[in-house]
């Protein structure tokens, strides 16, 4: 458990600095520093914190990405921590209702990670302390402000995993756009499933073989036959998966002819019973 490759962080299309204004719990800090790593990001300021990088709780709970806390920077004032970033962009869940909002106007994590995409910036995602979230002049400093999809009912997350669903996003984005053309980005995880036409014929041709082999009446093996070939199909297999239930639905048929006599089960079998 835990495997880590020997590989470069992801590189993406911009620089991201996760900002914590005020942070205060250790637990957090540490939780926000692995989940950081996770998602291949690594750079992390911190405006005045009141809990101690090197604490035991934070330390533990960071795990393997200890290396931020001993990189992160302390900064005095918020403006300190963004000044070489080119965007600034502000976090919160208290969220104004309306038509016409004046001062909280948000954007959702997928439209921030879209924006994001291409500008060659470096972007700093602002975050407030536990319980308080950041303050009026904090957020009027931000250049525009993202919001969770929280239910309105209990719309505050905890500060580590409000940073957890947003850096999230951003990776997902990144993945999506760079899988495989990046060391930081191996191709692990396929994103395209592909069944190519020759396979999905075998593998159909395959399904109404061990239709034919069953001893049920005709009406019930053709039911039977269209319910497999639909779920396979809405499944979407690729052409290893597929192949590998092709040797399971061949050896099935081989077993069902043999065992009624038919002479098919050592004619047309390309695997024979041992």
């Amino acid at each position: 458990m835990g495997e880590r490759s020997d590989i470069p962080l992801p590189v993406g299309d911009y620089r991201l600095i996760v900002v914590l204004v005020g942070v205060s719990h250790p637990g957090n800090l540490g939780a926000i520093c692995r989940t950081m790593l996770n998602y291949g990001f690594d750079r992390l300021h911190l405006v005045n914190p009141t809990c101690d990088p090197n604490d035991t709780e934070t330390r533990n709970r960071a795990k393997h990405a200890g290396r931020l806390l001993d990189e992160c920077r302390t900064f005095a004032t918020l403006e300190d921590a963004v000044a070489e970033c080119s965007v600034v962009v502000g976090t919160s869940g208290k969220r104004e209702l309306g038509e016409k909002t004046l001062f909280r106007h948000f954007v959702m994590p997928w439209e921030l990670a879209d924006r994001l995409e291409g500008t060659g910036s470096t972007v700093a995602l602002v975050f407030g302390e536990e319980g308080k979230g950041l303050s009026t002049p904090d957020l009027d400093a931000c250049d525009f402000l993202v919001t969770l999809p929280t239910w309105e009912g209990y719309p505050i997350a905890n500060l580590s995993h409000a940073v957890t669903a947003l850096v999230y996003e951003l990776h997902r984005r990144r993945v999506l756009s760079h899988q495989g053309g990046e060391p930081g980005l191996p191709e692990v995880v396929p994103l395209q499933r592909h069944l190519s036409p020759e396979v999905r014929t075998v593998l159909n041709r395959a399904v109404h073989q061990l239709s034919t082999a069953l001893t049920w009446p005709e009406e019930r093996r053709e039911s039977w036959r269209q319910t497999v070939v639909r779920n396979l199909a809405k499944a979407m297999p690729t052409d290893e998966e597929a192949t590998r239930m092709v040797g399971g639905f061949v050896e099935a048929t081989t077993a069902l002819q043999h065992a009624a006599g038919h002479p098919d089960w050592v004619n047309d079998r390309r695997r024979k019973l041992k």
